[in-house]
């Protein structure tokens, strides 16, 4: 390589670099971005696909085989909460919206809902439980078997709940949801094998500067109706974001409860993880081809994601000031 290309490439790279280094800050501003620039989304929305798969390329890039080997050797752990995130909290959330009615009072609301549940953890988790302190390889190892089963939990529990309501057939959308995560894995398998893991781990700011740039995609597409919404209709908008954070605490209090036997820290961990579904993984396998405002709810429901650190931040605090212990084996 000669050293003008070298010097070429070394601009954007120290630019993605930097960009990488900003963080929790970037997401920030990109979700202000989203809302303050409609005609982006606009323009950005038919790509959500390809940038769902790119970011799923990237999360499978970064996988760490080490501690996922660890961790499999103590599965009962991984499998229980693999089985809460993947099938009981779908099924309580089904049930839930067909008892008080949400199915036939607002469809589009019991869609978004549904896909919610009944998909799998967001892929950032495993880096969110880490800066939080937390028990990242419990979470990664959790998100690994729920992202491969999603292909066969989600079309289920569509069929079972969803039915005419999703204009996607249950097969279509297990078949889409394998093709992408297959897809993003086989990529990012190439990619390992051509540059290796030194060089991946070597890289991780401009790694993280790209995969922000792509987040920039996804967000502002979901966030570009956002302004018009609140401008339209702002009760609405207000009754979605308190359901949207309502669902989030729910989610975080309900998985606490359930493995409490497990400890303080990873009983927070895994709520973290099921809390945070990758809701942008079913707009991929859907094509986008959603109602209104089960775009918007999806769009207002990212704010309990991205501000996920900051609000259990009291509760990891606690964890530093002598919290509950874990309990005997």
């Amino acid at each position: 390589m000669s050293a003008a290309l070298i010097d070429a490439l070394a601009v954007p790279v120290r630019a993605l670099a930097w960009l990488g280094r900003q963080g929790t800050r970037a997401i920030a501003a990109l979700v202000v971005i989203g809302i303050a620039l409609p005609p982006l989304g606009e323009w950005l929305r038919p790509y959500v696909t390809e940038a769902i798969f790119l970011l799923l390329c990237v999360s499978f890039l970064r996988v760490d085989l080490l501690a996922l080997r660890d961790q499999l050797r103590r599965p009962g752990i991984v499998l229980a909460a693999t089985a809460w995130t993947l099938v009981a909290v779908p099924a309580i959330v089904g049930i839930f919206c067909l008892v008080t009615g949400a199915d036939r009072h607002s469809p589009d609301l019991f869609l978004a809902l549904m896909l919610q549940a009944v998909a799998s953890p967001m892929m950032a988790s495993p880096a969110l439980a880490a800066l939080m302190g937390l028990d990242s390889t419990l979470v990664l190892i959790t998100l690994v078997t729920g992202t491969a089963l999603v292909p066969l939990t989600a079309p289920l529990f569509a069929y079972v709940f969803l039915g005419a309501t999703l204009t996607l057939s249950p097969l279509a959308l297990g078949v889409k949801l394998v093709l992408i995560l297959a897809g993003s894995l086989g990529v990012a398998a190439a990619i390992r094998a051509l540059v290796g893991v030194a060089a991946i781990r070597r890289h991780k700011e401009p790694i993280d500067g790209i995969n922000i740039l792509i987040l920039l995609v996804f967000v502002s597409a979901v966030m570009g109706s956002v302004a018009g919404d609140l401008w339209s209709d702002p009760l609405q908008v207000a009754g979605l974001t308190l359901l949207a954070f309502a669902i989030f605490f729910a989610l975080v209090g309900a998985t606490m409860l359930v493995f409490r036997r497990l400890g303080y820290e990873r009983a927070l961990a895994l709520g973290l993880l099921v809390s945070q579904r990758n809701m942008g993984l079913m707009v991929a396998a859907t094509g986008g081809a959603l109602p209104g405002l089960t775009w918007l709810y999806f769009a207002l429901s990212q704010f309990p994601i991205y501000l996920s650190p900051q609000l259990l931040k009291p509760m990891v605090g606690r964890l530093g000031a002598g919290g509950p212990k874990p309990a005997p084996p």
